[in-house]
């Protein structure tokens, strides 16, 4: 079974599909590992590794494929890709962009609906729909997609308009739906309700913090943190390092994981 394959069928078991948020080789490595079945990479995660910010466009195709691809080849599981916007307008941008994550060993992919300027953050419903069938015409059942509205991370969010651009996306072939951001549980009791694909969420975007019991309760099937994992890593990062400048003790660092522990354990995956 091809990891495509396989990441299909883990969207049509029972429950919610938990997939660790991976920004680089080391940390996909150490996800499959601890057991998770599938990958989710971070774009925030890659950007924020080359010191810059996320959701700028700095961040070229050509970097993150060669990122998507080292990920991949490291690690048994599927590995499903934050492709941003697609990385351009028009849908034969999106499809070709699709076509190369997929021969790179990608099984899945999620493409926004956000332009990526402030003046306009949001691709009228047509082109967007439109973006996300060259998508699918492309991927052909070998690639899991994932169409993603993108309105409440812009502050523009009505629900109305999310259900009705996603319901537009699944009917353009998309084989998940997201919404990151959504603020209520009865937002996306609601979001399932009208949708006949699969609901992916990015816990941690909003105020209501849903443990894994809510989530499968409501019906969804995939969960993931986003950058979650990438922004705890960093802060355990910034918090030591701010207690050794202003305070000059270490306790942090000493209460970390032992050095010849961590080294044992990627000694151990990279001859795995």
């Amino acid at each position: 079974m091809t990891k495509a394959a396989t990441l299909h069928e883990l969207h049509r078991n029972p429950g919610v599909l938990l997939c660790g948020n991976a920004w680089d080789v080391g940390t996909a490595r150490l996800i499959a590992h601890m057991g998770f079945p599938a990958i989710e990479t971070s774009s925030a995660g890659l950007a924020f590794s080359t010191g810059r910010p996320d959701a700028q466009g700095l961040i070229t195709r050509t970097e993150m494929l060669e990122s998507l691809g080292r990920i991949a080849a490291a690690v048994a599981i599927p590995v499903t890709a934050d492709l941003e916007n697609g990385f351009g307008d028009a849908p034969a941008a999106v499809a070709e962009t699709i076509a190369l994550a997929m021969a790179l060993g990608i099984a899945g992919g999620s493409i926004e609906d956000a332009t990526g300027r402030a003046d306009s953050p949001t691709y009228d419903i047509g082109l967007a729909a439109e973006r996300i069938g060259a998508a699918a015409e492309t991927a052909d059942g070998r690639f899991v997609l994932t169409a993603r509205c993108d309105t409440y991370m812009h502050g523009r969010g009505e629900l109305r308009d999310v259900i009705r651009r996603l319901q537009a996306y699944q009917e353009a072939g998309a084989n998940v739906l997201a919404a990151p951001g959504l603020p209520t549980r009865e937002d996306l009791e609601t979001l399932v309700r009208e949708v006949d694909r699969p609901v992916a969420v990015f816990v941690a975007l909003s105020a209501w913090q849903p443990d894994l019991a809510a989530l499968t309760k409501i019906g969804i099937k995939r969960a993931s943190v986003g950058s979650g994992l990438a922004r705890a890593a960093l802060t355990g990062f910034l918090s030591a390092a701010r207690e050794i400048k202003e305070s000059g003790t270490f306790t942090q660092v000493a209460a970390a994981t032992p050095f010849r522990d961590l080294n044992a354990l990627f000694r151990a995956l990279h001859q795995g």
